[in-house]
């Protein structure tokens, strides 16, 4: 197959997912598109777990590797008013292919499926190991929790995160927290507010405090920072009633070597300073919990916390990775995410080797007229091949107990 013949089956296969919609919890056109892309391309197993991810795997003749490539299918919906292009045509216009998911992330789906099948049959499947291409769901609201199922399932010694990457490879992240913070009072006419206790009141000095607290910091990954993004009160509205119950909720963005006792510890302490001033203080910190209802009709809950990771950039992954890409012709620049990405389950968690590789800028994603550059998308097919090869074909990067060596 000629470059451009790859070139127009790349783009249609970006077209494709753009065109299915595909909504957190509403991924199951866009999940039958990817099945079949697997099954077309020849993939050798295809298969659909509880909450909804669809695996692809093409098998080596020789041991090797297990080479997992994430790429999650759900997006954030439109406000279609904002948008001057059709969000979900897949147009193509100036060089670029517009639409919700394009760079987010849909490009580097359809990168991955492809890519995978282009090495394989290059090499005649006489490659190490093996390569797996999960698209996973519910990422959006979950960074993590759907692609446990992943990893349970494919057991990989290294993860590439195609989020957008500025086709450079990203070594870490922050991770993310949601914080509930609830402080309990006594209901009361407000014409007589002393024979009650007000929770607003009550919150009002505990999240004064709070802001006081000091940042920790990581000279990598930068601050842990904790902003308030919403307060509640009960009842409501609290015409001529004293508020017995004020809930806030706390976006914490959370670094390495953070644990989830460490990260509640010094608003606890608050909380127990306060108490032991005044018995009527009573209040309660907690990280909040979701649940939602996958497509195929299971439920996918969990606690909202996603940890921080970062892989060392000495690490021989990341050695031989900017090594091989670098005489590609990409960049040997290395950073890390500012967001929160799956990488929060497969290195955060599950402690597996993980790099973020992917097309298109950060900026993009989740933005009015999304759009990809074509040139990016075509690029990052190239890139996938580059890992595959040196993954899988180079005797430096032989994967034996989940450590690279030569």
């Amino acid at each position: 197959m000629t470059n451009q013949h790859k070139q127009e089956l790349l783009l249609k296969m970006c077209q494709t997912l753009i065109q299915n919609k595909s909504y957190s919890g509403e991924e199951g056109g866009v999940a039958e598109a990817v099945k079949e892309m697997f099954q077309s391309l020849g993939y050798d197993d295809v298969k659909t777990d509880e909450y909804g991810n669809v695996i692809g795997r093409i098998i080596g003749e020789k041991p090797g590797p297990v080479v997992l490539f994430d790429g999650h299918i759900d997006t954030v919906p439109v406000n279609q008013e904002n948008w001057t292009v059709p969000p979900f045509e897949g147009l193509v216009k100036d060089g670029k292919l517009y639409g919700r998911g394009a760079t987010d992330m849909k490009g580097a789906v359809a990168c991955a499926i492809a890519a995978g099948a282009s090495f394989a049959e290059a090499n005649g499947r006489a490659f190490a190991g093996e390569i797996a291409v999960s698209c996973s769901v519910h990422e959006e609201c979950f960074e993590g929790v759907a692609t446990r199922k992943v990893s349970e399932a494919i057991k990989p010694d290294v993860v590439i995160i195609g989020e957008a990457s500025g086709l450079t490879i990203k070594h870490g992240q922050r991770g993310r927290a949601e914080i509930v913070v609830e402080t309990f009072g006594k209901p009361a006419h407000s014409s007589n507010p002393d024979e009650g206790i007000n929770a607003v009141s009550q919150m009002m000095k505990l999240t004064g405090k709070i802001s006081e607290l000091p940042k920790p910091t990581h000279s990598v990954l930068g601050e842990g920072i904790l902003e308030l993004t919403d307060i509640k009160s009960a009842p409501y509205p609290g015409a001529s009633v004293v508020p017995h119950y004020c809930k806030v909720t706390y976006d914490r963005r959370t670094l390495v070597n953070e644990t989830k006792e460490s990260i509640l510890a010094p608003i606890q302490q608050i909380i127990d300073e306060f108490s032991a001033k005044d018995p009527n203080f009573k209040a309660k910190v907690s990280f909040a919990t979701g649940e939602a209802k996958c497509y195929t009709g299971n439920l996918i809950k969990a606690e909202r916390y996603f940890p921080a990771w970062l892989l060392d950039p000495e690490d021989p992954l990341i050695q031989a990775l900017r090594d091989s890409l670098k005489s590609k012709g990409f960049s040997e620049n290395l950073s890390h995410y500012a967001f929160c990405t799956n990488g929060s389950h497969f290195a955060g968690e599950a402690g597996i080797k993980t790099i973020g590789f992917g097309p298109s800028i950060e900026t993009l994603a989740h933005t009015d007229d999304e759009y990809i550059e074509l040139e990016a998308l075509y690029s990052a097919f190239e890139g996938y091949i580059a890992i595959f090869e040196t993954l899988c074909l180079q005797e430096i990067a032989t994967l034996k107990g989940g450590q690279l060596y030569v």
